[in-house]
């Protein structure tokens, strides 16, 4: 019998909720200011698309499964933790200030101020920049849901920006393509892989264990992120490329020697057959010793590269990610008979 090590990844299922319709008080998030409510919609081809501040996420070749989860970078490296995008047209933009400005809350000072910003007192039809509207957006800021460290360094006032035109060059994080591509990044959920060990459930002190993952599982997943109101997109994917044994003693050696399983013949490592006992295998661990009365944690990781495509012809590389887990393993010793 096969012993199976799941790789499981301790992130929290994401859930979709599909929020009321747009009203003119909220922006392209589905929320007022600072925001990240989500709103899904199901497409005619029975995907669903999700928007999460200002973006629409297409998760539909991502990761599935109870198992499944996000990747952890290699690196320092951590997606944007605000960006600017449209937000509201002139008609939203008015819908939403002006009834903040009359509740005074704010105080007459602030208020007057703001009002300067967006008002026209000589032509009132240029107010929020309405004699422009369906011919550019104001944007404003969108936050990372979970809040990271940085999450308020957006603090940019709104600022128009036409048709077909980039936004300010002095606008940090002003979402393009790269950016979107970051975004992705980090909603991309890897499908919990199955490592295949063998011998059964106990393998045996200086007995070979074979370690390999199964094409069929071990493939590349991807989501794509859009901004539809200013036609521009970017794809993350992310493949997966090699395979890390760590036996959880040193009183074990990994085969090859680094631990490191690269792929071959669309999987990593080779199945057991009879008849391969003695032989070293391509993937795999031996354990010098008992684990006596208990058992010893070998962990399995994933890592997976990602690269991006975008509008435009634009692309690249973004840092590695790595999925894994631990599993029990019980060593027995090999038990002479005596006749």
């Amino acid at each position: 019998m096969r012993q199976r090590l799941r790789i499981a990844g301790g992130v929290t299922a994401l859930v979709l909720a599909a929020a009321a319709p747009v009203h003119a008080d909220t922006g392209f998030g589905g929320g007022t200011d600072g925001d990240t409510q989500q709103r899904a919609e199901t497409g005619a081809d029975g995907t669903v698309s999700v928007t999460v501040g200002g973006v629409v996420f297409d998760r539909s070749k991502n990761g599935t499964g109870d198992s499944a989860g996000a990747l952890t970078s290699s690196t320092s490296w951590t997606p944007p933790a605000c960006w600017y995008a449209p937000k509201y047209t002139p008609e939203q933009l008015q819908a939403y200030l002006e009834p903040i400005w009359e509740a005074g809350s704010t105080g007459h000072e602030w208020d007057a101020e703001q009002r300067e910003k967006y008002t026209d007192p000589d032509d009132p039809k240029k107010d929020f920049n309405k004699d422009k509207s369906g011919k550019g957006y104001w944007w404003g800021s969108y936050v990372n849901e979970s809040f990271p460290p940085g999450w308020d360094s957006c603090t940019e006032d709104y600022f128009w920006v036409d048709e077909g035109e980039a936004p300010p060059a002095d606008i940090e994080n002003a979402v393009t393509p790269e950016i979107l591509a970051q975004l992705a990044y980090a909603e991309i959920r890897v499908p919990g892989t199955e490592v295949t060990l063998a011998p059964a459930e106990a393998t045996k002190v200086n007995l070979p264990t074979w370690a390999w993952l199964d094409g069929a599982e071990f493939k590349p997943v991807s989501v794509t992120a859009s901004v539809p109101e200013i036609g521009i997109e970017a794809t993350a994917t992310a493949e997966p490329v090699s395979l890390k044994i760590e036996p959880g003693t040193p009183d074990a050696g990994t085969h090859p020697a680094s631990g490191v399983c690269a792929p071959a013949g669309g999987r990593i490592g080779q199945p057991y057959a009879k008849g391969k006992a003695d032989q070293t295998p391509p993937c795999g661990v031996t354990y010098l010793r008992s684990s006596g009365d208990g058992t010893f944690p070998l962990r399995a990781t994933v890592t997976w590269e990602i690269h991006w495509t975008g509008t435009g012809g634009a692309g690249g590389d973004l840092p590695d990610g790595e999925f894994g887990a631990t599993q029990d393993v019980v060593v027995q010793e090999i038990q002479a008979v005596n006749r």
